[in-house]
C-alpha cells in the first residue's frame, strides 16, 4: 500500500511518535537546468537515505516539498521520512519566492492543526529555502511574504532558513529572510543535506519544547561562510 492510500489518522495511530515537519522550498526555475538540478536531486536523495538510517528520525522527521519557478506547487505532501521516496524535480520557468514560502508556511499551519487534531504533538517546524535567483513578483509581493515569513519566525511557528546557490541575489534573499541566509559552496547539496539529516536527527532526539540548536561546525562543509 502506497503513502498516499493510507489516511493520516491511521498513520498517527500507527506510530504517535512526536512529529518534527520540514518544509524544503526548492527553486526549480530555468537557471536550475542540468548540472544544478541533479546535483540538487541528488541531495535530496542523500537527505532520504540518511534520515532512514536513523531510526528515531525516521519516525519523527516529516519531510514536504514545495518547488517555486512560475508559480508554487506542493510536489511532496508531509511524510515521515521511513516512507519518504524523493520525487525528480525538473527546472522550468521564472522564480516566483513568494509563492513558495506562501504556500509552505500554509501547509505547515494545516499540518500543525492536524497533529492537534490527532493528539499528535510535535517541534518547531522547519522551512529550509533553497534558491540560485531572485523573486521575479512585483516587490508588494515580495514584502508581503517576506513580512509573513519573519512573523512566523518571531512567533516560534517556524524555524525559517535560506540558502543561495551560483548567482542567488543574496542582498535581496537577507531582506527576506528572518536569519542571514547561508551561500551554498560550488554544488555542495549532498554535503549540505547531510547537515540537514543530522539537524533533523538531533532535534527528533531532544524534547519538543528544546530551543533549537544548530551545528555550526557543519556548516563549514558546504557553507561559504
Amino acid at each position: 500500500m502506497t503513502t498516499e492510500l493510507i489516511p493520516d489518522e491511521i498513520q498517527f495511530a500507527e506510530n504517535p511518535e512526536p512529529r518534527c515537519p520540514c518544509v524544503l522550498v526548492v527553486d526549480v526555475s530555468s537557471s536550475m537546468y542540468g548540472e544544478p538540478m541533479d546535483q540538487l536531486n541528488n541531495g535530496i536523495a542523500t537527505f532520504a537515505r540518511e534520515l532512514k538510517a536513523d531510526r528515531l528520525a525516521s519516525l519523527r522527521t516529516e519531510v514536504a516539498i514545495v518547488t517555486f519557478g512560475s508559480g508554487a506547487e506542493l510536489v511532496q505532501d508531509f511524510v515521515t521520512a521511513d516512507r519518504f521516496e524523493p520525487p525528480t524535480l525538473v527546472a522550468l520557468g521564472e522564480t516566483m519566492i513568494s509563492w513558495g514560502i506562501n504556500l509552505a508556511l500554509d501547509k505547515i499551519e494545516e499540518r500543525k492543526q492536524m497533529y492537534r487534531d490527532n493528539g499528535i504533538d510535535y517541534y518547531r517546524p522547519w522551512l529550509f529555502l533553497i534558491t540560485d535567483g531572485g523573486p521575479t513578483e512585483e516587490q508588494e509581493v515580495v514584502n508581503a511574504a517576506s513580512e509573513n515569513l519573519k512573523r512566523a519566525e518571531s512567533e516560534k511557528r517556524v524555524a525559517a532558513f535560506s540558502v543561495g546557490v551560483g548567482l542567488a541575489n543574496m542582498e535581496i534573499l537577507a531582506q527576506m529572510s528572518p536569519r542571514r541566509p547561508l551561500m551554498l559552496k560550488g554544488l555542495e547539496f549532498s554535503s549540505m543535506f547531510v547537515w540537514l539529516s543530522q539537524s533533523m536527527s538531533r532535534v527528533s532526539a531532544s524534547r519538543t519544547d528544546d530551543e533549537i540548536t544548530l551545528d555550526t561546525d557543519g556548516l563549514n562543509d558546504w557553507a561559504a561562510i
